[in-house]
């Protein structure tokens, strides 16, 4: 007496037994039953006749009406108790007709022991019980879970019990049961419904496996239940005597034609028709209910499988009955109660609701027969007949249907999507977008809180923020419109990451505010505090921060505000040491914020991301300083990255920042000389981007040549830097610097390409070299990796007369500035522009060593040319003038002589060593003095001049480098063994003076407040008392204070007071 449960949690199952009856109510049951055998005239129930059941069944009602009562009350409790029961009462019948063996039932029946406390019965009690205690639909539903064959033997019993002395309630049963089979499915569900199932086996454990046999496995004999259906109705209807029961079985009819015969493929309705028809069904269900309280779930999961009946064809094509004999079936039915008066209309007639249900079957058939089209046949023939017949019984139904109301409509939704009903799914979009103005907002609302998950995807999302906005620009209660954005972002909050992107470019397309565009300001109160909390929870916790609930803390206000959440980004991401490496994280997991917003607003560029709009601002008004560009270039460089995901794309795409943030201040650099720098350390930072892939390079679609060629122009116009009066474009050393690195990464990217496919690009190679060709004559160097061997390198002629150059590679061309004596400025030039030009330089320099006179001409020369070369040169570039100049030196074809200006006596020591440091000192020192002279007193303007200083420190800074370097090293240049006592650190000491006095004398010169000399000269002596410290005996007490008053007495002749205070306070501590 135990049905085994089988029960899935976490993707395991569990097998829970329990018992059918417990022992009271298997009591209960019993004497139920065994008072009615002993009530029966015949003496036992298996013999009982029909008539016999109101004196005989009186004992079996009241128990089971105990026993399905026993529950909390409930109707679904009642239904559980009750289809047991009948579960029971069935098996009993079965036990009997298909004379089990006792022997085997003990063992193998889950209902023996409840079954063997029952007295025999036969079918009779079986219909009997399920007409009297309303359990038509249980009885179908375990019809339901037979296989095909028990199916058909179970419908062929009950026709012929229906069909003998029939009564008004065996017509209802038959009906009912015609019905329910037509609207069910295949296979049960229950547990005890399987258990149930394998009664009708003589193999159990087969059974549940039959009960769920696929449609198209059916054998012929399934088939024939309609068969049995139909030639039940016509056994039956002489004693069918009222218009309600005619309509009944015309209606079970004309509808299993319809699905068997008529219907080939599955109805698709949308959300409108299927909330209208069972807007149309439920409304009559109300008016036909006869309880006091109207179960409007109930109502409507009837009118749902009566919907979902006729949208699906039949699965299976009846067997033994045609078309043909079916269309005969309903028109001979039609003739018959016709003239029986049963089918005009009346008053209780037009209200019935199986009139209702008549009159749409008529016109789903009709409809259906409009388009019936085949040969002259008899199908065509039988076809046309009840075509006729039924636009001719159609004209008396005239059926008043209830008026369809708005109201029952959104009633009906709610309760689908309350209650998870069948195609729930189906109604959210049309609940969401169109109901919310059937309904009160109230009861709106709170049916979406209930239903979150049901209204958790994008499509939904974004009509509810419609429905938001339409709502705010009515009188509607702002309560209620708080509650629903609430609502909405809450849904948003709960979406998965691709919806949410989706859902933010959905956004940014409706406004660059988003929501906040469109909604009062009463409901965008406390939004820049939710905004600055999500802010501030990145920026505090940094590297710690969990960027995962970063992402989330942006994306909900960005939701809400993306044009104000971006500009948040931007700016704490530009004013916050380190932001930028967190908020390029957080950013790069919602590509949806690097949408285009649809519409433009005036003064707007089309095309542009709604974040480079905000970066742009933070371009225009707040980079005020040079961290914060810094800032800037740092997170514009980390949003240009590819991502490491998937799709391997950038946030800001290296394209549209050259667009943004480039190519206007390129087009125009004079009017934002400041940012020009800025802009070109953004162009090579994403010119050095690499794609995940093998994708093309971005840059080939921005007109690359161009490009190459605007640059270029930048790069000659830099000459004239310190030209104060001119109005051309202002290009500072800095700006020059990442220029010539722009051109070469450009050059070389645009080099492969070229190398690649020569001929695709040679028209546009030519054009390029032609249109430099006006241009300074130095900058074709910078473009020799994308010329490659197409043309010679071009120099000013009075190059190849100081350097013996071949003539395969190199030609010389007449320019006006470089006339006679300008070779060592064009060969010292040359040496500026790349490491390979300047080894040509050397390799190739005519001179003769061994002639003193042609050695003293050069050094003179390289002078002049030094002196015309400092001012112009980047910082990269007169690193590679110094280094041709040190090379120069220690070849002996440069002659510097050293003469001890700065000593008083002649010190003893070896300073060979240290003889290309000190030269070079003097050479610079030699420099500034024919530049600081009364002739070249106005060559420069005071930028022209510090940035001099600079260059001059940087070599000075290079020296003192060279300098420790030795001063650490374990042998002298010569080999030979450093000798003992320190000595060696002397020479170093005595140096580090020289280089002192003359940055002291070259700061004196110079005009204006050389500041870098100032800390270079601070740099020399903290080099010197280091080393003096670390070898304390490398000079005596009065050395050392001969050596402090020397430098007091040198730093005397500065004119800035705080500069002479601080180095003389250093000198004091030596």
């Amino acid at each position: 007496m135990f049905c085994y449960r089988f029960v899935t949690t976490d993707g395991m199952f569990f097998v829970i037994a329990e018992p059918w009856l417990k022992g009271e109510m298997a009591a209960v049951l019993q004497g139920g039953f065994l008072l009615a055998n002993k009530l029966s005239e015949t003496g036992s129930l298996d013999a009982m006749k029909k008539e016999e059941w109101g004196t005989v069944g009186r004992p079996i009602i009241d128990s089971m009406k105990e026993l399905c009562g026993q529950g909390r009350g409930e109707h679904k409790e009642e239904a559980y108790w009750g289809k047991r029961v009948l579960c029971i009462i069935w098996s009993k019948l079965l036990e009997k007709e298909r004379g089990r063996d006792v022997e085997t039932s003990w063992k193998e029946n889950a209902l023996f022991s409840v079954l063997s406390q029952l007295p025999d019965i036969n079918r009779t009690v079986l219909y009997e019980v399920v007409k009297s205690m309303d359990f038509c639909k249980m009885y179908v539903e375990l019809l339901l879970c037979l296989s095909p064959v028990d199916l058909c033997v179970e419908v062929e019993h009950l026709v012929q019990y229906a069909s003998t002395d029939a009564t008004p309630e065996d017509v209802r049963l038959l009906l009912e049961v015609w019905r329910g089979l037509w609207r069910g499915s295949w296979g049960g569900t229950e547990t005890f419904s399987s258990v149930f199932a394998d009664q009708f086996s003589d193999a159990p454990s087969r059974a549940s496996k039959r009960a769920k046999l696929d449609p198209g496995t059916m054998t012929s004999s399934s088939n024939s239940v309609m068969f049995h259906f139909f030639r039940a109705v016509r056994e039956i209807k002489d004693v069918i005597h009222s218009s309600d029961a005619c309509c009944f079985a015309l209606s079970n009819c004309l509808d299993s034609i319809y699905s068997s015969y008529l219907l080939d493929q599955p109805v698709k309705l949308s959300a409108h028709e299927a909330l209208d028809r069972l807007a149309v069904e439920v409304a009559h269900a109300k008016e036909h209910n006869t309880k006091e309280r109207f179960d409007l779930v109930k109502a409507i999961c009837e009118a749902q499988k009566d919907l979902t009946a006729v949208e699906m064809p039949s699965k299976v094509k009846p067997a033994g009955l045609t078309f043909t004999k079916a269309a005969q079936t309903v028109l001979c039915l039609l003739q018959l109660w016709e003239d029986k008066g049963l089918l005009k209309a009346s008053e209780n007639f037009d209200h019935s609701r199986n009139a209702v249900t008549l009159s749409n079957s008529i016109h789903r058939v009709l409809q259906s027969l409009q388009k019936y089209s085949g040969p002259e046949t008899e199908e065509r023939e039988s076809a046309n007949e009840l075509k006729n017949a039924l636009m001719k019984i159609s004209e008396f139904l005239t059926v008043n249907k209830p008026a369809k109301k708005s109201f029952d409509t959104a009633s009906i939704a709610v309760a689908i999507i309350d209650h998870r009903l069948e195609g729930f799914q189906l109604f959210a979009p049309l609940f969401v977008a169109e109901l919310s103005w059937a309904l009160d907002s109230s009861v709106w609302i709170s049916c979406l809180e209930r239903n979150k998950t049901v209204f958790k995807q994008r499509e939904h999302l974004m009509k509810l923020v419609s429905v938001l906005i339409a709502k705010c620009q009515t009188d509607e209660d702002i309560q209620n419109c708080r509650r629903l954005k609430d609502l909405v972002v809450e849904l948003f909050c709960e979406l998965p990451m691709s919806d949410k992107n989706d859902t933010l470019i959905d956004v940014i397309h409706l406004s660059t505010k988003g929501m906040h565009g469109h909604l009062p300001q009463a409901l965008t109160e406390g939004f820049s505090e939710e905004l600055n909390l999500a802010f501030n929870c990145i920026i505090q916790g940094g590297a710690q921060s969990d960027c995962d609930l970063a992402v989330s803390a942006i994306a909900r206000v960005a939701f809400q505000n993306p044009e104000a959440t971006l500009r948040q980004c931007c700016h704490l991401a530009v004013v916050n040491v380190g932001a930028h490496v967190h908020l390029a994280k957080v950013l790069k997991r919602l590509p949806g914020l690097g949408a285009q917003p649809s519409s433009e607003e005036e003064g707007r560029k089309a095309g542009q991301s709604l974040l480079c709009r905000c970066m742009q601002e933070i371009v225009a008004h707040r980079l005020s300083s040079s961290q914060e560009q810094e800032h800037f270039l740092l997170f514009l460089v980390a949003l240009m990255e590819p991502s490491s995901g998937d799709s391997g794309r950038s946030f800001v795409p290296p394209h549209d920042t050259f667009q943004t943030f480039i190519l206007p201040h390129l087009s125009c650099p004079s009017a934002h000389p400041y940012r020009l720098e800025l802009c070109l350390r953004l162009l090579q930072s994403a010119l050095l981007l690499k794609p995940l892939d093998d994708s093309t390079h971005w840059v080939k679609g921005c007109l690359p040549f161009p490009l190459l060629y605007c640059l270029c122009q930048l790069l000659s116009e830099s000459c004239r830097c310190w030209d104060v009066a001119s109005e051309a474009v202002h290009v500072s050393m800095e700006a020059k610097e990442v220029l010539t690195s722009v051109i070469g990464t450009l050059s070389e990217v645009m080099g492969k390409e070229v190398a690649v496919a020569p001929s695709g690009w040679s028209r546009a190679l030519f054009w390029l070299y032609n249109k430099v060709e006006a241009l300074d004559w130095t900058v074709r160097f910078h473009l020799k990796t994308l010329w490659g061997d197409h043309f010679k390198n071009e120099v000013p002629s009075s190059l190849l007369d100081v350097c013996d150059l071949p003539e395969e590679e190199w030609s010389g061309m007449k320019l006006s500035q470089y006339g006679q004596g300008t070779g060592l400025l064009a060969w010292l030039e040359c040496c500026t522009l790349s490491e390979p030009v300047q080894k040509m330089m050397l390799d190739h320099l005519s001179l003769d060593v061994d002639s003193p006179d042609s050695v003293g001409m050069f050094s003179k020369g390289l002078l002049v040319a030094l002196s015309q070369t400092l001012a112009w040169c980047t910082v990269g570039e007169w690193a590679r003038v110094v280094q041709a100049v040190k090379h120069l030196l220690s070849s002996g074809r440069l002659h510097v002589p050293y003469s001890l200006e700065y000593v008083d006596f002649l010190p003893l020591l070896d300073l060979r060593a240290f003889a290309c440091e000190l030269r070079l000192s003097v050479l610079l020192l030699r420099v500034f003095q024919l530049l600081c002279g009364s002739s070249c007193a106005d060559w420069l303007p005071p930028p022209g001049w510090a940035h001099a200083g600079r260059l001059y420190a940087s070599s000075i800074r290079g020296a003192l480098d060279s300098l420790e370097a030795k001063a650490q090293a374990g042998t002298w240049p010569s080999g030979e063994p450093r000798p003992a006592g320190g000595a060696g650190s002397q020479e170093v000491l005595f140096v580090l003076t020289q280089l002192f006095c003359h940055v002291m004398h070259v700061h004196v010169m110079m005009p204006g407040q050389a500041e870098p000399l100032f800390l270079c000269a601070l740099e020399i002596l903290t080099l010197y008392e280091t080393l003096q410290a670390a070898h304390p005996k490398a000079s005596s007490s009065s050395e050392s204070e001969n050596t402090r008053h020397f430098l007091k007495t040198i730093t005397d002749n500065l004119d800035n007071d705080h500069m002479k205070s601080v180095l003389q306070q250093k000198i004091a501590q030596l």
